[in-house]
């Protein structure tokens, strides 16, 4: 009768790893890059003591604001009305409810993805009358490759480290047993709105076109932050 040799593990297997050292780290990687789309804010308004008459002034306006805006052609990516508000305004003396006026609001967001046009069409949609401008907010899209660039450094960056520490132990990196992915979060979120101050405002009649100045508006670079966890075996340090 002839002994039967004990099964070995191969290697990677779960037996093998388990009975292997292991190394946990955190990969970590911080990008800077120009942005890729710019938004504005535009609130257009109106206001009068017939309802009706408020409601055509604010449809006229925002009719105005559409055009404008579409001049632009593919400068701009997207234009999205974001609220629609008709309010009445109740007297303050009196007996009952008597509405003393109405106030309507037209809120829309337009992206644009051309930054040379976001100056003039800024200004010019301030020039229009009970227009608001707020902006602009800049930012990555959110499958722009920039994305992707932040993950794979940060999984590059957790290879390195694990390697550094299993050198100091005089081991090697073995095998990956996990590898978590803990979110790519770009460091753009859109600011509060503007002080009512520092808004653009229309509150006459538009000046004629050549007359308008082209605001200089530098973009902002953009931060993009990803971070994974990651566990690995090593092999036997040299104590």
């Amino acid at each position: 009768m002839t002994d039967t040799p004990a099964p070995v593990s191969p290697p990677g297997s779960s037996t093998g790893a388990a009975a292997l050292p292991r190394v946990a780290v955190r990969g970590e990687a911080l990008l800077e890059a120009d942005p890729e789309i710019a938004r504005i804010g535009v609130t257009v308004q109106a206001r009068g003591s017939d309802r009706r008459a408020a409601l055509e002034d604010l449809t006229r306006r925002n009719a105005e604001v559409l055009e404008l805006v579409r001049s632009y052609g593919e400068a701009v990516e997207s234009t999205e009305t974001g609220s629609f508000t008709l309010t009445p305004e109740l007297s303050k003396h009196g007996r009952g409810e008597r509405v003393r006026a109405h106030h309507g609001r037209v809120h829309l967001q337009v992206v644009l993805r051309d930054f040379a046009a976001l100056g003039e069409l800024s200004t010019r949609l301030a020039e229009l009358d009970l227009t608001r401008v707020d902006g602009p907010w800049w930012s990555l899209r959110p499958d722009s490759p920039v994305h992707r660039r932040a993950r794979q450094h940060a999984v590059r960056e957790a290879v390195t480290r694990a390697r550094e520490y299993a050198q100091a132990l005089g081991a090697d990196l073995v095998g990956l047993i996990d590898l978590a992915d803990l979110g790519t979060e770009g460091a753009f979120p859109s600011p509060a709105p503007a002080a009512p101050g520092s808004a653009l405002r229309g509150l006459g009649g538009a000046a004629p076109e050549a007359a308008v100045p082209a605001l200089d508006l530098e973009p902002r670079r953009q931060t993009v932050h990803a971070q994974v966890n990651a566990r690995f075996t090593i092999s036997a340090p040299q104590l």
